[in-house]
C-alpha cells in the first residue's frame, strides 16, 4: 500500500470507531508518532516510592540554592564546560 492509501485507510478506520474509543485511538497515535527515545519514558511506571531522608534533604538543598540564586539555574553549557565538554558531544548521530 502506498502512503496516501494508508492514510485514507487510517482515516476510514478512525471514522468507524465508537466515540468512546476515540481517546484510546488518539493516545495510541500520539504514542507511535512520538520520538522513539521518549517512548520508554512514556510507558515507564510511575515512581511512587517514598523519598528517603537523604533524597528529601537533597531536594531541600536544591530548593534553597535556587531561592538564593533567584531561581536562576546554571546553563548546561556552563556545567559541561567545567568538564571540557560541549553540547556537540551529546548530539545523536
Amino acid at each position: 500500500m502506498r502512503t496516501i492509501e494508508n492514510k485514507q485507510h487510517a482515516h476510514e478506520l478512525i471514522d468507524r470507531l465508537d466515540p468512546a474509543m476515540m481517546i484510546t485511538a488518539v493516545r495510541f497515535l500520539e504514542f507511535i508518532a512520538m520520538n522513539p527515545i521518549a517512548q520508554p519514558i512514556a510507558i515507564a511506571p510511575v515512581d511512587d516510592e517514598p523519598l528517603t531522608e537523604e533524597e528529601d534533604q537533597a531536594l531541600d538543598r536544591a530548593e534553597a540554592w535556587l531561592k538564593k540564586n533567584h531561581g536562576k539555574s546554571i546553563p548546561h553549557e556552563e556545567v559541561l564546560a567545567e568538564f571540557g565538554l560541549s553540547m556537540k558531544d551529546f548530539t545523536l548521530k
